[in-house]
């Protein structure tokens, strides 16, 4: 019997592609999906819940899996509310992580953000802190926090921000040497794939910086050929 994966936030853009992963690796048998909408596959591995994330606790009873991938994230410009962007970024993260500790998981894996401070003054970066904070601190004995930079890759929606970011970025990346390595953009599909080797190894660090997401990701790469 193969292996039991939680994916949520699998209708994003790096969620999409672990599941596409996950759908091909035969070391998982079942792929469990908590979204408020459909990914769209149909796949004898999958079973989809079509939940509302933020009362994710009253889904204990089939919160049950080898690993849990939390995709979840929303940005300034699709959730303007302050308060329910505290309730997706920091709310449905520790919740999953709440109900691994009762449901006994002991693998959690959460995309966070490069820049994620408890103490920032930037709501964006405290709100990604404080949620590693409580995360952590609930001692899931495999627990890995992934800060990615600015994250790219075919995205549906048009977002101009991160439009513009990404032809700055294009244009400096070059100059991003050393420690400044880590704020080069990172493609979804790396995340994804590194997400899949903590799924199946120890790191030596919980918090993840986005130059070791990418080292991370092709080792994945170059174990599975």
């Amino acid at each position: 019997m193969g292996k039991t994966a939680i994916v949520l936030g699998a209708t994003g853009l790096t969620g999409s592609h672990l599941v596409k992963s996950l759908l091909t690796n035969s070391d998982y048998s079942r792929i469990v999906l908590f979204s408020r909408s459909t990914c769209g596959i149909q796949h004898a591995k999958i079973t989809e819940y079509l939940i509302d994330l933020f009362d994710l606790e009253s889904y204990k009873t089939l919160f049950k899996a080898d690993v849990v991938f939390c995709c979840i994230g929303t940005t300034k410009s699709k959730t303007p509310d302050k308060t329910i962007y505290h309730k997706v970024d920091y709310g449905i993260p520790v919740a999953a992580a709440n109900l691994c500790v009762q449901n006994s998981i002991n693998r959690f894996i959460c995309i966070s953000a490069l820049g994620a401070d408890a103490k920032s003054n930037v709501f964006y970066n405290r709100t990604k802190g404080e949620m590693e904070a409580v995360v952590l601190s609930l001692n899931i004995e495999n627990t890995y926090m992934l800060q990615p930079s600015l994250i790219t890759g075919g995205r549906e929606e048009f977002r101009l921000g991160e439009y513009i970011g990404k032809i700055v970025m294009r244009i400096t990346a070059p100059f991003f040497i050393g420690k400044l390595k880590n704020y080069k953009p990172i493609e979804s599909k790396s995340i994804a794939l590194a997400m899949l080797w903590l799924a199946e190894n120890t790191y030596k660090l919980q918090c993840i910086p986005s130059k070791e997401i990418k080292e991370i990701a092709i080792k994945y790469d170059r174990n599975r050929a």
